[in-house]
Order: structure tokens, then C-alpha cells, then sequence
């Protein structure tokens, strides 16, 4: 059988996480149309008759503003160098680039098989379509492109059936009922922060982290969930609690929605704001907040 691991690259925004959910069929990583969705490498695993392909998810590529998206950017440049092939996702509705086709020359360059995918193609007009396919080629890029669109399944099987090919011949990487590498107590923590990038505007998500201190099944079969929500500024705290703690308490309402989806039972969150100044500038409180580690 064919089997091996595919990162996935583009710039923030571009689709990447979707495109990975729709693609393994089960949510594994959170998406929300703010940058620094993703800010460490998740697996996705694909198992089927014939082949495995472990999607890694990678931060998008974003300019580095402080420690936090340097450590996002080191983690996409770390993981490009680690794996059998490379899906660069482009957004094909914001338009094709210069800057994108140099990009993808620059992954080509790492020695593995490249496909891109571009994305969105359902918002946007057919016609165009075939014209970001020639500039990428006029360009330079010397890869199969896929048009794809995530929302509405366009072009997935063919997508799917690309990368497998490129894959070496090898055993599976995880077990067959294995979609993701990453604990439950992760994807907690991620299902909240996703409400909150979701809920919030302006710079407040952007400095928000979540850690899950309490998990556990009760014997009812109620899971408890305990979270601190992080923030930078006592300025955000204020605002992530909203007036009489009705903000907190709606973003904190969809969250455990999803939770109950994501555990299948009922779930009694709990949740609690910390302010902790600047910590996306402060390599130590960036691994206390889980950033970084495997």
C-alpha cells in the first residue's frame, strides 16, 4: 500500500484546515476567516483501502509579529522539511500571485512531490479559473493543480487520488481508526478558542489561549470541562467578559455544542479569564500555553 505524510501550506486564510476536515471527514483542526487559526502543526489521517496519507496542517504564513508567530512560521518551514509531499493551497477567489507562484517554486525546490490546490472556487467566477491555472504555468510553477472546492466537495476525489500517487509505497503510519494525533484534551481547548476568534473582533482573539485544567467523565456520564482563557490585556479581559458575563457566556454556550458533538455526551464547562501580560512575546508562557510541543 501507499503511505506517507503531506504538508499542508499556504498563506493564512487560504483554506487549509477546511480543506483537511472535509478531506479525513471529521473536524481535526478549528477554522475561522482570522489569521493565526492554526498556530501548530495537527495531523489529519486519511485511511483507505490502498493508502494512508497523513495531512499535517501548519500554521499559514503570516509575518511574524512576535515570538508566537515566529514559533507558528519555524513549525511550517520545520514540517516542510519532514515529509513525502506538499500541498500548497492557494485561495483562487482572493486571486493568484506573483509572490505565490515564487512561494511555491521555493517548496518545489525541498526535493518532494508538490501539488497545489486551489481553493474556494465555488465563490468565484468559473471562467477565472482557468486563468489562474496558466499564470501559475506561465510562471514558472511546474506542478498539477487542482481546482477545488471544500464547501461544496468540487474536485476532493481527484485531489485525493493525486496525492496518494505521489506517495511512496510503505505500511500505515497510525491505526486504522486513528484520524488525528492530537488528545481530546486538545481539541476542547481548540473548539473554544475557535468561538472566541469567531465571536470577537479586532486584535482581542489574536492574544487569547486557551488551557483545559479539568477533563474528566463522572460516573453519570456528564464530562466536566475546566478552561482558562488567556488574555494579554486586563482591557481584553473586560471585553471577553462582556456586560454581566453575557459575551463569555455565549461563546462559551457554542463551545460546549460542539464539545458534546466532538465527546458525544453531555458536557458542564466551566470557564475562567487570566490576563497574562504580553504572553505571546514570552517563550516561557508560550509553552506553558501548550505552543510548540508534539
Amino acid at each position: 500500500m501507499k503511505s506517507g505524510t503531506v504538508a499542508v501550506i499556504g498563506r493564512a486564510n487560504a483554506g487549509k484546515s477546511t480543506l483537511i476536515n472535509v478531506l479525513v471527514g471529521e473536524k481535526v483542526a478549528i477554522v475561522s476567516p482570522k489569521p493565526q487559526t492554526t498556530r501548530d502543526r495537527i495531523l489529519g489521517i486519511l485511511t483507505r483501502d490502498g493508502y494512508q496519507i497523513v495531512f499535517a496542517d501548519t500554521p499559514g504564513i503570516y509575518k511574524s509579529r512576535n515570538v508566537l508567530t515566529q514559533d507558528m512560521m519555524k513549525t511550517t518551514e520545520d514540517t516542510s522539511h519532514d515529509v513525502d509531499a506538499i500541498l500548497f493551497v492557494l485561495d483562487a477567489h482572493a486571486g493568484v500571485r506573483e509572490e505565490d507562484a515564487a512561494l511555491i517554486k521555493r517548496y518545489a525546490a525541498l526535493g518532494v512531490p508538490l501539488l497545489v490546490a486551489l481553493t474556494k472556487t465555488d465563490i468565484m467566477p468559473q471562467e477565472n479559473i482557468p486563468a489562474a491555472v496558466k499564470f501559475l504555468a506561465d510562471a514558472g510553477v511546474e506542478a498539477d493543480v487542482y481546482p477545488v472546492s471544500a464547501r461544496k466537495g468540487r474536485n476532493l476525489k481527484r485531489l485525493e487520488a493525486g496525492i496518494a500517487a505521489v506517495l511512496p509505497e510503505g505500511e500505515r503510519l497510525f491505526p486504522d481508526d486513528v484520524i488525528s494525533d492530537r488528545s481530546e484534551k486538545f481539541m476542547l481547548g481548540e473548539l473554544l478558542r475557535e468561538k472566541i476568534l469567531l465571536k470577537y473582533d479586532e486584535e482581542v482573539p489574536h492574544g487569547v489561549a486557551v488551557i483545559i485544567h479539568t477533563f474528566r467523565r463522572r460516573e453519570d456520564g456528564v464530562y466536566e470541562v475546566g478552561a482558562d482563557i488567556v488574555c494579554e490585556k486586563r482591557a481584553h479581559k473586560a471585553i471577553l467578559i462582556g456586560r454581566q458575563g453575557k459575551a463569555l457566556k455565549e461563546a462559551a454556550s457554542f463551545a460546549r455544542t460542539d464539545m458534546e458533538k466532538f465527546l458525544g455526551g453531555k458536557v458542564f464547562l466551566t470557564t475562567y479569564v487570566k490576563v497574562r501580560e504580553d504572553w505571546r512575546d514570552s517563550e516561557r508562557l508560550i509553552r506553558e500555553m501548550g505552543y510548540g510541543e508534539e
